[in-house]
């Protein structure tokens, strides 16, 4: 856990932000942080990396802002209490605040196709089926159920989730990913209708293809970006800074009457074929 003295106490608006050390949800916690909220953030990673979450909570802490970190499994039952209860208790000892945006930007799953092929590649495993949907689809069920439960999200917050094209394509080697995606739309969809009464907003955000590390795991991402890249009206490719601008502009009260939908973030990239 990397933690940092609150600026001043209040009632605070909080960012709790699930894969918060690279990719989309680096870039959501830094321009939310430029933005007044506090971040808690969750992300996993080897010893290698810690160097550049101490970067982040820097950043987020030269805004003036608090940062929390926790270096944890998201999937985690235990884990996420741990990181629940921690929040809580911040919050509480601040003397008020809440749970403003929840975003889920989870991107741990297996890349192996469905079938073998002859070449000896291994097919995906029941382990591996398992595993994808519970951390990329389920954990955004048991994170939002959980955050309720302790009072953190209330009338006006906002829960995002990173989706993908793939949720509806076929790509190769995507279809254990590409299924999770489907079913954590399916949630989206779910928890926004269960949540109307309670003023709770649940999206999904579809990026275009991004220039990430998770993107970069993906077999064929390189031929990706490159045809994503030349077929963009906007000519060239999604920053993970569109989409964290984007998530901004929905952590507003004027996006209260938008939710259980998947909004495009992709400069019209979805529009051709």
């Amino acid at each position: 856990m990397v933690s940092q003295p609150m600026a001043e106490h209040g009632d605070r608006r909080w960012a709790l932000i699930l894969g918060a050390s690279s990719g989309f949800g680096e870039a959501t916690a830094l321009e939310l942080a430029r933005r007044g909220f506090d971040i808690c953030g969750v992300h996993l990673d080897r010893r290698a990396g810690m160097a550049h979450v101490e970067e982040i909570t820097r950043a987020i802490r030269a805004e003036d802002r608090d940062a929390l970190f926790f270096n944890v499994n998201a999937a985690d039952h235990d884990k996420r209490c741990h990181v629940l209860d921690a929040l809580a208790a911040r919050i509480a000892e601040d003397g008020g605040g809440s749970v403003h945006v929840l975003m889920h930007s989870l991107a741990f799953g297996s890349l192996s196709p469905l079938i073998g092929g002859g070449d000896g590649t291994r097919f995906a495993t029941a382990a591996q089926l398992t595993m994808t949907l519970e951390v990329m689809a389920q954990s955004l069920v048991y994170w939002v159920q959980d955050a309720l439960a302790r009072g953190l999200l209330v009338r006006g917050s906002r829960v995002l989730a990173m989706t993908s094209a793939g949720a509806s394509r076929v790509w190769p080697n995507y279809g254990v990913v590409s299924a999770a995606k489907a079913a954590l739309e399916s949630y989206v969809r779910q928890l926004a209708v269960e949540l109307g009464t309670t003023g709770v907003t649940v999206n999904a955000i579809r990026a275009g293809v991004t220039d990430t590390p998770a993107l970069r795991k993906i077999p064929g991402g390189e031929w990706m970006t490159q045809q994503a890249a030349a077929r963009n009206p906007s000519g060239r490719l999604t920053a993970t800074t569109d989409v964290a601008q984007v998530i901004a502009m929905l952590a507003g009260p004027e996006s209260q009457w938008i939710t259980g939908t998947v909004i495009g973030v992709d400069g019209g990239e979805d529009l051709v074929a």
